[in-house]
């Protein structure tokens, strides 16, 4: 069998595509999640606990040149050392905000499914008929 046929099997196969198809909503999914984050909770939140932007929040690890301000982006692009960790901390109460959304959907999609297997599926009418079928066979004939 030649490389590229099996590779052809491979990609055809239902689970690529499927994958394929959840990478790609993936993607698309992660924008909506991440325009909720920064452009509805995150200034909801930012009005209920005060602003929640935590990026400037550094400490210098080396001298500071005479004449460079003392913000973050002045002293990384003179080159002076920083510890910034400010950043790390508004991306991880990101994750978390993210991450809390996310399991609430999940938990409602699960809720969503629990009641739709609930319902029994109605039986087929041929497998109907066969069971008709098979009783009236098994009964003993009145001759």
């Amino acid at each position: 069998m030649s490389v590229l046929k099996e590779f052809r099997e491979f990609a055809v196969k239902g689970n690529v595509i499927d994958l394929a198809v959840g990478v790609i909503i993936g993607g698309a999914f992660g924008k909506i999640v991440d325009s909720l984050v920064a452009d509805i909770i995150m200034p909801l939140a930012g009005m209920v606990f005060g602003k929640l932007d935590f990026s400037n929040l550094f400490i210098v690890l080396g001298t500071v040149p005479a004449g460079v301000a003392s913000n973050l982006a002045d002293l990384k692009k003179a080159g002076v050392p920083v510890l910034a960790y400010g950043n790390f901390i508004t991306i991880a109460v990101n994750f978390v905000i993210l991450a809390f959304i996310i399991f609430m959907m999940v938990k409602q999609v699960n809720k969503m499914r629990k009641t739709e297997e609930a319902a029994p599926a109605a039986t087929p009418e041929d497998v109907v008929l066969l069971r008709e079928i098979r009783d009236s066979v098994r009964r003993p004939s009145s001759r």
